[in-house]
């Protein structure tokens, strides 16, 4: 909060309830002023936010925000409220400074700056459990407590993502602090966990060298930087553990999938610290240390003076596999019925995949609209019910289009007998309902790709080839699926589709073990026919890569 004290037209009571005492500070969004809560008696700090602009729609969202946390990491809310002029947050009133002040003051040892940290990481994983991102990471956003040992509480969900909610920002425009964005981000990606945790890496980073890794960078070049990467911490502080210099550089890695989860990096930045160092000495950041200019950009740039491409190997992976599957949806949606020109649908592939890469919307549009002709050819009822579930799938995928094909990994496990590996394949879509939609989805296309080949079900169900040609109605043809399809189809899909949802809140060895003992119990009881050993080696996969991911 700046310094300069903010204006309360009176002392009356706010709301009825809260009488202001005196200012704390300001900012760009509003007010807070310590008050006192005439119902109850406590001091609390109350934020004020004028109604104009998308102030007041961002303080509506930290309300929200805060309402859904409960976590010692996290300032607790106690209310909320409006009237004609202005937003109103309760919270709670703790003495101290954030951490960008401590930082400045030189307050900080390594051993505290890692502890912070750490704590920071445990309030995110709090919200990314609740489907809550941050999305503006940063020092002036951590309040440091006035207590001997260190205790922070993250502030400022202001920016906030939730799951299914509605973004705040215009097409293009990119909030926060640009210093603290991920390369993602900077790419026109959504935020996710992996946005939180690259925020606290920079902001450890910083902490710990003295200065920002992009410091000096002009504004011009920042976006270059980043999707660089940060450099590595090592060649400011050698002297700290291989093991804590090891844990930063992958919460920092340009790709958001190699990232650690952040109840993961919380763990090893406590175990790197407490590891010895090669030198004893602690170090202390002063002014001069956080105030020290210099330029980074040339350990960015090679020989030859040419910066870092955005289209750099990290990048092109993370656009690889949507834009494949982008494809081959296409490719199979094009071909698997008489009906386009030869040619065309390697064409429509190709331009499905190339979309994918340039605009991921405008590829997964494609990919899903393909199949709506050929089917036409087939049903006309068909093709209704397809493009109206089609229409529904883009709506639902649309902030999150890279991974809108997850599904597709079930046609492609069920010949193996691994479909219970859905659950973890479609773990990189963003949200609880979305990755439970891509679950159902993979078992029923899966069961679908199955019938029309008269091959064995998914689970070694059993299921007559359904008759969809000729039928007019998309009603006609929704009632033949559904009724030669077997009940514990569906019930097998709700269940993996609850796996899939519970798989982000396994974040120890004792959960993953009883998610794994539920998953068995689950598809083994409601699929009796299902040959029992590829269910036992999905659910084995499955726990190892999540205890593999709770140990990196």
């Amino acid at each position: 909060m700046s310094s300069a004290l903010p204006v309360l037209p009176s002392r009356e009571l706010v709301l009825d309830r809260y009488r202001p005492l005196r200012p704390l500070g300001s900012g760009a969004s509003g007010s807070v002023w310590l008050a006192r809560d005439e119902r109850t008696g406590l001091e609390v700090a109350l934020k004020i936010v004028p109604r104009e602009g998308k102030a007041a729609h961002r303080a509506e969202r930290e309300a929200e925000a805060a309402a859904r946390l409960r976590h010692e990491r996290c300032l607790r809310s106690y209310g909320f409220g409006a009237d004609a002029g202005h937003v109103y947050i309760a919270y709670e009133y703790v003495g101290g400074r954030t951490l960008r002040e401590a930082m400045r003051a030189g307050e900080l040892t390594d051993a505290r700056a890692v502890e912070a940290a750490a704590q920071i990481l445990e309030g995110l994983a709090h919200a990314h459990g609740r489907g809550i991102v941050h999305r503006d990471v940063k020092p002036s956003n951590v309040l440091l407590l006035d207590e001997e040992h260190v205790s922070i509480r993250v502030l400022d969900f202001g920016l906030a993502r939730f799951d299914e909610a509605e973004t705040l920002t215009a097409v293009g425009d990119v909030p926060g602090t640009l210093a603290y964005i991920s390369p993602e981000r900077l790419a026109g990606e959504e935020a996710g966990p992996a946005s939180d945790v690259w925020g606290v890496g920079i902001l450890l980073w910083e902490a710990l060298a003295g200065k920002h890794p992009f410091w000096g960078t002009p504004l011009q070049q920042m976006t270059t930087a980043i999707e660089s990467g940060a450099p590595p911490l090592a060649a400011e502080r050698r002297d700290l553990p291989q093991r804590l210099l090891g844990a930063i550089d992958r919460a920092l890695a340009p790709d958001p999938a190699r990232r650690p989860s952040a109840s993961a990096l919380a763990h090893e930045l406590r175990e790197a610290a407490a590891g010895k160092r090669r030198k004893s000495r602690p170090k202390r950041l002063g002014a001069s240390n956080v105030t020290r200019p210099q330029s980074v950009m040339a350990s960015k740039i090679p020989r030859g003076g040419t910066t870092h491409s955005p289209f750099a190997a990290s990048t092109l992976a993370a656009r690889a596999l949507p834009a494949f599957a982008a494809g081959l949806a296409t490719l199979v949606g094009a071909s698997f019925l008489p009906f386009f020109p030869a040619g065309w649908a390697m064409a429509l592939a190709f331009a499905a995949a190339v979309g994918t890469v340039v605009r991921a919307r405008a590829g997964l549009a494609l990919a899903l609209a393909t199949p709506i002709l050929p089917l036409g050819n087939l049903s006309l009822g068909l093709a209704l019910l397809y493009g109206a579930l089609a229409a529904g799938w883009l709506a639902l995928a649309w902030r999150d289009p890279r991974s809108a094909l997850s599904f597709l990994a079930g046609p492609l496990l069920a010949p193996l007998g691994l479909i219970a590996l859905v659950p973890l394949t479609v773990q990189p879509a963003r949200g609880s309902v979305r990755r439970a939609f891509q679950a159902v989805a993979a078992v029923g296309v899966a069961a679908l790709a199955a019938g029309m080949r008269g091959a064995s079900l998914p689970f070694g169900e059993t299921a007559p080839t359904p008759e969809l040609a000729g039928l007019e109605s998309p009603v006609e043809a929704a009632r033949v699926l559904l009724e030669t399809m077997p009940a514990a189809i569906g019930l097998e899909a709700l269940a993996l589709a609850a796996v899939a949802v519970a798989i982000p809140w396994a974040t120890s060895l004792w959960r993953i073990a009883g998610l794994g003992a539920v998953m068995l119990a689950a598809t083994l009881l409601l699929a009796p026919s299902a040959a029992p050993l590829p269910l036992l080696v999905a659910v084995w996969l499955t726990c190892a890569a999540l205890a593999w991911r709770h140990e990196h």
